[in-house]
């Protein structure tokens, strides 16, 4: 019985298309609902669908629960692996309030966390796992991009903080609150809401925004090129190595 379910969860293509079509219909549910008009008119179409779509994705969880141990695997191992937790947040806001007793306004983003649904797609779609296979082959080389844009924002903060204290300290209050000038400054955003008047942070606020324009482009680089030899090694014929073909 076990080894059926895990047959038709992972490889019954009705049933993956339509889990996968349930995904998509609840994306855009959420989109739609949003306007209130439509929620308005529809409001026990909404209901039904989700709850109907709650039923069909607890089904499916307790399921993949069920069988997430037959190959020799702790079901405890699958319930924080990134699947498990994302099928788990995917249904559990719907059952909160039935056993806690919860604000409006809380209720109100737990609905929200409807929107994680759709990483569930990261089961099913090839490109998510392509994704992810990337991120797994730079993650040494993006954390260390996240590290010095880290060390580069406490830099600037620190600076812009002492360079612009003295004539706006509403604004510059504190390092802490340059953090947020440096952010802007150094993503090339520039809202416009804080910026230096001093010479001193102009000259400071240009350098960031110089450096920001090539250290922001850094990640995108590390990972298009791990995209690109991704899928160079999957059109390859033959092996980079030895120059045997690959069969």
């Amino acid at each position: 019985m076990k080894a059926k379910i895990h047959k038709i969860l992972y490889a019954n293509k009705a049933v993956i298309k339509f889990v996968y079509a349930l995904i998509l219909l609840n994306i855009i549910a959420l989109v739609l609902e949003s306007y209130e008009p439509i929620r308005s008119a529809y409001p026990l179409f909404f209901k039904y669908f989700e709850l109907f779509s709650v039923l069909v994705f607890t089904i499916e969880y307790i399921a993949r629960l069920y069988v997430s141990n037959i190959k020799g695997k702790s079901r405890s191992k699958f319930a924080f692996s990134f699947y498990g937790l994302v099928d788990f947040f995917a249904i559990v806001p719907f059952y909160l309030p039935f056993f806690l007793v919860l604000d409006l306004r809380v209720i109100r983003i737990l609905r929200v966390f409807r929107f994680i649904r759709i990483f569930k797609l990261a089961r099913f779609d090839k490109s998510f796992k392509t994704l992810s296979a990337v991120y797994r082959e730079t993650k040494t080389e993006l954390l260390m991009t996240v590290f010095f844009a880290l060390v580069l924002l406490l830099i600037s903060s620190t600076l812009m903080y002492y360079a612009e204290n003295a004539v706006q300290p509403e604004k510059f209050k504190s390092i802490g609150h340059s953090f947020w000038w440096a952010i802007a400054t150094l993503t090339t955003v520039g809202y416009g809401d804080v910026y230096p008047i001093t010479t001193l942070g102009k000259i400071i606020s240009s350098v960031i925004a110089v450096v920001g324009i090539g250290f922001i482009a850094l990640p995108t680089g590390i990972i298009s090129s791990a995209f690109i030899e991704k899928i160079k090694n999957k059109e390859q014929r033959t092996c980079s190595h030895c120059g045997k073909e690959v069969l």
